[in-house]
């Protein structure tokens, strides 16, 4: 049996479009997101698909943890060649700035539009080395192998720390290391449980950001490596 089709955020649902310039380190980004994120929850398909797949489009707004995982990203030196997969992307904010850096991105996520909205972005920025890939955490594509994987603020229900561990044993090249971010919400708990019951080793490091005049946020970095593999950015 085929799996169910995935959802896209309907495009009458989004009011208007805003343009954020975001200040990483001293760098310069645009961020483009849908205006008035509340209002197009109203909207009868994003209502449907809350009852029938318990799915809300949180990736309408550039949570804390992005610019997190964006300032962590952009003070590193990155070795050539590197190709990094950002799951659950939303506007993707963390893949822009490793484009930035010189690594390949496919930016990934289950909602169509956030694609739309992290390849405009990617663009916006003058970036064209990248694709995307609409995906479930539950069922990735067979074969998927990365060197570095990218997440920011995935770890906001319990529901959702599962499948990304497991995403992770899976998807994780044998070296290559995973660079999630958490606003240390209350399932971190079960994350760090989950990933020592699975055997992925990992490192964490505290970070903080905000935005520019706001209240700088803390989190946390996880650096998460296969048993017995190589940080490549060790």
């Amino acid at each position: 049996m085929s799996e169910p089709a995935l959802p896209s955020t309907p495009p009458e649902a989004i009011r208007g479009i805003r343009r954020e310039t975001v200040i990483v380190k001293g760098r310069t980004f645009l961020i483009e997101r849908p205006d008035e994120s509340d209002r197009m929850l109203d909207h009868p398909r994003v209502k449907s698909e809350l009852l029938d797949r318990d799915f809300m489009p949180y990736w309408t707004d550039l949570w804390p943890a992005a610019r997190m995982l964006a300032k962590w990203t952009v003070e590193r030196e990155w070795p050539a060649g590197l190709h990094a997969l950002e799951i659950g992307c939303g506007l993707g904010l963390a893949g822009v700035v490793a484009l930035s850096r010189g690594v390949r991105v496919t930016f990934s996520d289950y909602d169509a539009t956030a694609l739309t909205f992290a390849a405009r972005n990617a663009k916006l920025n003058g970036f064209k080395d990248f694709d995307t890939l609409q995906m479930d955490w539950n069922h990735p594509p067979q074969g998927l192998r990365f060197r570095v994987i990218l997440a920011s603020d995935l770890v906001y229900e319990t529901r959702n720390v599962s499948p990304i561990v497991m995403l992770i044993k899976r998807v994780l090249a044998d070296d290559g290391v995973a660079l999630v971010t958490d606003q240390d919400r209350i399932p971190a708990a079960l994350l760090k449980e989950l990933l020592a019951r699975e055997g992925l080793p990992y490192k964490t490091q505290m970070l903080r950001a905000g935005e520019p005049g706001g209240d700088r946020l803390k989190g946390t970095l996880y650096r998460i490596t296969q048993p017995g593999g190589r940080d490549p950015l060790a």
